[in-house]
């Protein structure tokens, strides 16, 4: 069985993706060199949004600068799935009304345990994406939010 071919997303698919995702992966760079790290997350006003500890390496280094984050859907069995990538600069959301408005939707809510007081919003200024294999749209992968 020949390998289906990738084909690029629109921006439309990588939003609606993008706001069904539960966890993603934030990709910064630091003095040590890159670091990864998964975050529960939602999308709020065109930004990805998640929370953080103030003790983090996020709280560390990924102020002022280039951030990356992905979320994937993958089905292994089928050998389809999808990635969106999105690229920004993040920032901590220190607005009491922002807080408030982004408590308001489906907030991040931290799966790992700890003080993860610190909110932080991505926009994004490129949102790109691949999918391979056409009938994983159809589905409803467990690890996915509905989205209306």
């Amino acid at each position: 069985m020949e390998s289906p071919l990738p084909r690029e997303l629109t921006e439309a698919e990588c939003v609606h993706l993008l706001s069904a995702g539960v966890v993603g992966r934030v990709a910064m760079s630091t003095p040590e060199g890159p670091l990864i790290v998964p975050v529960n997350y939602a999308v709020h006003d065109e930004a990805i949004v998640f929370r953080t500890s103030p003790y983090s390496e996020m709280s560390r280094h990924g102020w002022g600068t280039e951030l990356a984050f992905e979320v994937d859907e993958l089905d292994y069995g089928t050998l389809q799935g999808s990635s969106v990538v999105a690229r920004g600069r993040g920032r901590v959301v220190e607005d009491p009304d922002e807080v408030a408005a982004i408590r308001t939707g489906w907030q991040p809510r931290p799966w790992a345990g700890g003080s993860r007081g610190v909110f932080v919003k991505l926009p994004w200024r490129r949102l790109t994406g691949r999918r391979v294999g056409d009938e994983w749209a159809e589905r409803s992968p467990a690890s996915y939010r509905a989205v209306h």
